[in-house]
This record gives C-alpha cells, structure tokens and sequence, in this order.
C-alpha cells in the first residue's frame, strides 16, 4: 500500500503534463453557491432551470437561436442567475458572437464571484476565449483562478502553457525509469 505522497509521486511520473500531486479534484467547491447567497422561490428557480434545460438541449441538437431565446427567457425571469449567462455565452460563441460571449462570462463571474461549479466554469470559458485571441496574460489570470477554486482542468492548462513544468514532469520521470532498470530503460 503506498502513502499520498508515494501516489503523488506515481502520478506525476506517468503523467508528465499533469499537475504535480493532483491526482483528483481536491477540496472543490461544488454547491450550489448563488442558492446559499440568494433568496429564490423554489417555483422561480425551477421555471428558470426548465428554460435552461431547453436552451441546453437545443444548443445540442444545432439550434443555437432558440438556445439562446431560452436563456434569454431565463435571465428575464431571474436575472441574478450566473448559471443561463454561463449558458448563453457558449451559445453566442457557437454564433460567432465572441463579444456578447465575453460580457456573458463577465456577468457570470461577476455574479457568482467565481466561486462555485459555474464560476469556475465561466472563468475558464473566459480564459479560453483570451487564448483563442492571443491574450495569454488574461487567460492565465482566469484559469489560475479557476485552479486555485478546484479546477484540474485548469490546472492542466496552465502546465501546457508552461512548458518549463512539463519538462520538470518528464525528466522526472525519465529519470525514474533509469533508476529502475537502466538497461531496459522500464519499471
């Protein structure tokens, strides 16, 4: 049996582009944080959740205006909601609309203070956007938050982007294989 720092270090070997000691999602934030913060009849939230299902599911099916008629429907009813912003930016994205995408993702990181499963969301949909246009800076500044709240996704990222703890990762792990059989160079 071997201790959490033993798997760690496994982990990090076999998986160079990983980040170091995070095997899993640890101490994530999952609540649903804007229910701790506001105040919604349940009547309200459900009808908000419906009109959010549907958005969802005809984004799916390829029809991104009634997905985002839905959301907007949504944000009507309940416009405290960081979760039909978070939706409806990926669905002005999949338009082309990258702006309104992006004010989308502000509002939801805004509201949700990226806290919570849908901050962490919006914050690396956010980042991924400055990627896509070059804003580097930006985008590790949102996916460091989203990592610092639980996101090993963003974790992962912010590795890839940082070249120097890949190669950290894979030396490493080079190394162990030669300790353990320089020959045959395997474990």
């Amino acid at each position: 049996m071997c201790t959490p720092n033993d798997s760690a270090v496994l982990h990090a070997i076999f998986n160079p582009n990983s980040p170091f000691g995070d095997c899993e999602e640890q101490n994530v934030d999952n609540t649903d944080w804007e229910l701790e913060v506001l105040n919604i009849p349940p009547e309200l939230l459900k009808q908000v959740q419906t009109l959010e299902r549907q958005g969802v599911e005809a984004a799916e099916s390829g029809e991104i205006g009634t997905a985002v008629q839905r959301f907007n429907e949504a944000i009507l009813l309940l416009p405290e909601w960081a979760s039909t912003y978070n939706n409806r930016a990926q669905a002005l994205r999949l338009q082309g609309d990258v702006a309104g995408a992006l004010q989308d993702l502000n509002r939801a990181v805004e509201l949700s203070e990226g806290k919570g499963l849908v901050g962490r969301q919006a914050l690396i949909q956010r980042g991924l956007i400055f990627l896509l246009q070059k804003d580097h800076d930006t985008a590790k500044k949102d996916l460091r938050k989203a990592a610092q709240h639980g996101s090993v996704f963003a974790k992962q990222l912010l590795i890839q982007l940082n070249p120097y703890a890949a190669l950290c990762n894979s030396m490493l792990r080079d190394m162990m294989q030669k300790l353990c059989e320089p020959d045959t160079m395997s474990c």
